[in-house]
């Protein structure tokens, strides 16, 4: 990560190792969807010259691959849907440590705390809801309300999918293993209606034929702008939860850098643009997810970023991913 690019031979006799050399050329793995990052890609091409061989799996899969490919891995960046997934790849010390003006860019929050990986945009877990079916008055305060009696078969989860799975570990880190038991357990015990992934969610609240769910903020934006509106005209309504509750988890989207490519002065220029304005007004303004970067625009139909009140939960310890994921499964919300 400290190469500029360019030839920079050294002096034959001053023991210093030269800056490799670019190739333009990059291996990304992407734990974020082909259709919403393949066009930044190709931006960031256009301007540098630097070809991105991208190749797409849901984060959690990518991550497991990373595990299994080990040092044979092809990957110079891992880009990650996820916080938690990040860290269990640096957990295996895979990744090399980011330089401090890189990672300076960036609140202490929202990045590893020893430099192996770097937010590179932020999103916020909401209650969606139908105003029609769920007054504004009558939404909870807390997501653990959710299992009351009150909300029976009103709520819609995606337990697979790696937003709800972070979550849950959020709850586990900071209530404990035996609370999240009881919210998972109460969520099936209260005929939660389980999907594929946030989107049916948004799409089904609106239609009206659900009144709530658990998803992140900016699929009202993603929904909104494929029917050709806005979040605004939508009838989904996005509910923040209020003092720190764990419903308002932020998490983060980012990168880290394999530790092969540490030198690769065309990584660096790849990191840099994702923390660029363009990129990060990119993501604002077509992906609808918060900027981790002064001077990008948050997303107009959301509270801002610094004025949200989130848990007391460290992004650094979202990793036992696989843990989560067998109480997901031991609730009996997926097969």
């Amino acid at each position: 990560m400290a190469g500029c690019g360019g030839d920079e031979a050294e002096a034959p006799d001053s023991g210093a190792a030269s800056a490799p050399a670019s190739d333009k050329k990059i291996t990304v793995y992407s734990g974020r969807s082909e259709n919403l990052v393949k066009p930044l890609l190709e931006k960031f091409t256009q301007q540098t010259g630097i070809t991105v061989e991208a190749r797409y799996a849901g984060t959690a899969a990518m991550a497991s691959q990373l595990l299994e490919e080990g040092d044979r891995s092809p990957a110079d960046v891992f880009f990650a849907q996820d916080a938690g997934a990040l860290g269990v790849v640096a957990k295996k010390e895979m990744f090399a440590p980011l330089p401090q003006e890189v990672t300076a860019k960036v609140p202490a929050a929202y990045r590893a705390k020893n430099g192996a990986w770097v937010g590179v945009t932020a999103r916020a877990r909401v209650l969606v809801y139908n105003p029609d079916l769920v007054p504004a008055a009558q939404l909870p305060v807390s997501v653990f309300d959710l299992t009351k009696p009150e909300w029976k078969g009103k709520v819609g989860v995606a337990p697979t999918n790696a937003s709800f799975q972070a979550f849950v570990t959020a709850v586990t880190v900071q209530h404990g293993e035996a609370k999240a038991k009881q919210f998972l357990a109460g969520l099936k015990a209260n005929d939660a209606k389980v999907y594929d992934g946030n989107a049916p969610i948004v799409e089904d609240v609106d239609g009206g034929k659900l009144a709530t769910g658990l998803v992140n903020h900016y699929y009202l934006g993603e929904i909104s702008k494929e029917r050709g509106t806005t979040p605004e005209a939508m009838k989904a309504k996005l509910h923040f939860f209020p003092n720190g509750d764990s419903g308002a988890l932020v998490n983060v989207a980012g990168v880290g850098v394999l530790k092969k490519a540490a030198q690769d002065p065309d990584v660096r220029v790849f990191v840099d643009y994702l923390l660029g304005t363009e990129a990060q007004t990119y993501f604002a303004e077509q992906t609808f997810e918060y900027p981790v970067v002064d001077g990008a625009p948050a997303p107009a139909f959301a509270p801002a970023l610094s004025g949200l009140t989130v848990p007391g939960v460290d992004l650094n310890d979202l990793d036992p991913l696989e843990a989560t994921i067998a109480l997901i499964k031991e609730s009996g919300l997926v097969p």
